[in-house]
This record gives C-alpha cells, structure tokens and sequence, in this order.
C-alpha cells in the first residue's frame, strides 16, 4: 500500500518533526527575494510592506514579476522535501511519489489533461454562455506569453511541492506514526495545541518571540509524551483507542484539513468568508482519496497542476491569490461563497470524478485502502528499522 512506503526509509517520529522544520525553513528562504524586492518597491512608492493586506502586497510588484517571486518559495520548499526524503529519511523519490515500482508519468498527464480540458471547458461555458457581463477581455499578447513561461515553468513546482508535502511526505509520515502507540496522545497534544495557537492572538500581544518559545514548549511536550510517558500507553485498556487511530483514514483526514487550513490567509477567504474552507479542505480530500486508492501521488499532481495552471492562464480577479495577465478578467463582486462556488465542487464534482478515476484504473478495496489498520509490510527487506 501506499502509506506503507514510509516503512522502506527510516521512519522514527522525529525525523518527520525535523524535516518539517527543514522544509519550513525552505519555504522561508525561498520567500526572502520577494519579500526584499516588494520592500524596496514599496519604500520607492512611499508605503509600508508591513502595513498592507495581503491583497495590496501582491499589487505592489508587476503581476508576472511578483508571481515569479512568490512561486519561488514553493520550488524551495520542493528542493526541502526532497532534501528531507534522501538525507533524512533514506528513502527514494519513486517511493515517496507511488507504490509502484516506477513513477506512472501516463497517470500524470491522464489527469492533466482531462482536467485542463474540463476546466477550460467550464470556464468558457461561464464566459459565454451562463456569465458572460461577469467577465473582461484581459488579454495582452506580450505579458501573456511571458505569463505562459513562468507558468508552465513555475506552477508545476508549486502544485508539485503542496502534493509531495500534503500527500507524499505528511500522508505517510503520519500514517506510520499511527503504528506507535503514544500516536493517539501525539495527535490530541498536537491538535490542542493547533487550537490554541489559534486563539492566542485574541487573548494576548501574540509576538513573534511569544510563538517561538510556545513552539519550543510544544516540542518538549512532544518528546515527554514519546518517551518519558512511553510505557504508560503499554496497558490493555489502551487497546481499543489505538486500533481506531490506526487507519488510514487519519493522515487523510489530517492532511486535508491542514491543507485547506493553510489557505485561510487567501484572499478569496476574504472575499467570500469561511465557508469557502469547506471547497479547500474538500479539494484536500479529493486529492487524498485519489492518491490512497490509486497507491500513487500521479493523479493527484497532474489535477492540481492541471487546475492552477489554467486558472493563471484563464482567468484572474482582484480578490484572488493569483494576480496574472490572464485571458479573462472576472469583474464579478460576490460577498459570499454559493452552492456553485463550494458545494457542487465538494459534494458533486469531485464523486463524479473519482467514479472515472476508479473505473479507469479498475480501483478495488475501497474499505480496506481507505479505512484499513496501516501495518509494516510482511517482508523485513521492506522495513528499516529506526
């Protein structure tokens, strides 16, 4: 199975929470040239980097500059995976990506272009047909070519890095952690603290050097629960909580709701309010389910390149993440998300798909891949042990 990948590598808990880290700061490197030139520039207009929202930075620099710069950290945060994978982990980039014994780049491209197919066809059925006063022609020949190039070059990394991240490195890390036993404290230890972090800001002065002595009190939290307490989860009693934490449904679930959490910070959260989280953390599971029934990450990196690639090309709003010199222009003010925009994707659109999916690639065993007890392989050459 998928997950079990992981167990070919070394797979101790903390080499997961470092190479975290690693990435993290990646991710942050990879962010220091945009963040310098969107500094300057504003100093040059006379205004405060700091000071703006989100959506007003990404207005300070030219949209293909600024795109350019803030996809490079997203391919940092790629190099931090792979990095991670091969130093720390000593396991291969196929393992990471499927269970098979080669990447399936047909699987890539599968998706890739059905999806892109697919999606423009939405589009222009929007534009002509069912919106079309929502819309404006955008289209400027010389940026839009230099748009394509960093585009193509560029979005793949990022699409790349959120699924080897989400998908790859965090669904398998978290799904081998689920055969200790001190996982199911972990998990409540780590999800107290996830809420907490969050209530914080609305309780104190939540300072920089606040969060980074609350990180460091969460990791010796962490270490005590695996090892000072180890023996305390050894009981009989403790049975039956740890057999339901021992699913494959908990890295999918965990994965997703991180992944559509990490968007919080969109504009188009903004926009259209909070209820568009139900659309990313849905996407997240989606993507997820694909990845788990498929024993790969193929179909899940073709779609989600498939699908920011085409919306950079297409279409562009002032209230969205993506400030491109796109064919479309969607001049349309929703005060909130609707059915179409969150709930036909989720609950109607994706089903669709993985019903295709599944009958393209013969998917069985649905119970077992996405509900069944993760388990090292039989085989001891398939297993390093920590």
């Amino acid at each position: 199975m998928y997950i079990t990948q992981a167990f070919k590598g070394l797979h101790d808990w903390w080499r997961y929470l470092i190479g975290l880290l690693i990435v993290m700061a990646a991710v942050i490197v990879g962010q220091l040239p945009f963040t310098v030139v969107a500094i300057y520039k504003a100093m040059d207009q006379g205004t405060n980097l700091f000071e703006m929202d989100e959506t007003a930075m990404m207005s300070v620099l030219e949209p293909n500059l600024n795109l350019f710069l803030m996809l490079l950290s997203f391919a940092a945060g790629l190099v931090g995976v792979f990095f991670v994978v091969k130093v720390l982990h000593k396991q291969t980039i196929t393992q990471l990506t499927t269970a098979r014994q080669k990447i399936d780049w047909s699987r890539v491209w599968f998706a890739f272009i059905f999806w892109g197919i697919l999606s423009t066809g939405i589009t222009l059925l929007d534009y002509f047909v069912l919106s079309p006063d929502s819309y404006t022609l955008n289209f400027q020949l010389q940026p839009f070519l230099i748009l394509c190039v960093i585009a193509i070059v560029m979005i793949p990394l990022q699409t790349s890095f959120e699924e080897y991240l989400f998908r790859g490195y965090l669904m398998q890390g978290i799904g081998v952690s689920t055969t200790n036993r001190t996982f199911p404290a972990t998990f409540k230890v780590l999800l107290i603290a996830v809420i907490v972090y969050f209530a914080l800001p609305y309780l104190i002065d939540f300072k920089w050097y606040f969060k980074l002595l609350y990180v460091l009190v969460c990791l010796i939290v962490l270490v005590l629960v695996n090892s000072v307490f180890k023996n305390s989860f050894e009981s009989e009693k403790f049975d039956s909580i740890f057999k339901v934490f021992n699913r494959n449904w908990v890295p999918l679930l965990v994965t997703s709701a991180v992944f559509g959490l990490l968007h919080i910070a969109n504009p188009e959260v903004k926009q259209l309010g909070y209820v568009i989280m139900v659309y990313y953390i849905g996407t997240g599971l989606f993507l997820g389910i694909m990845t788990l029934m498929d024993e790969g990450m193929e179909l899940a990196l073709g779609f989600h390149a498939a699908n920011n690639l085409f919306t950079a090309l297409l279409v562009t709003a002032d209230w969205t993440a993506f400030q491109t010199y796109s064919v479309l222009k969607d001049t349309s003010q929703p005060t909130a998300a609707g059915f179409i925009d969150v709930f036909m994707p989720v609950f109607v659109l994706f089903p669709i798909l993985l019903f295709i999916f599944s009958k393209k690639y013969k998917w069985t065993n649905w119970r077992e891949k996405l509900f069944g007890r993760v388990e090292a392989p039989n085989t001891p050459s398939d297993v390093i042990n920590p």
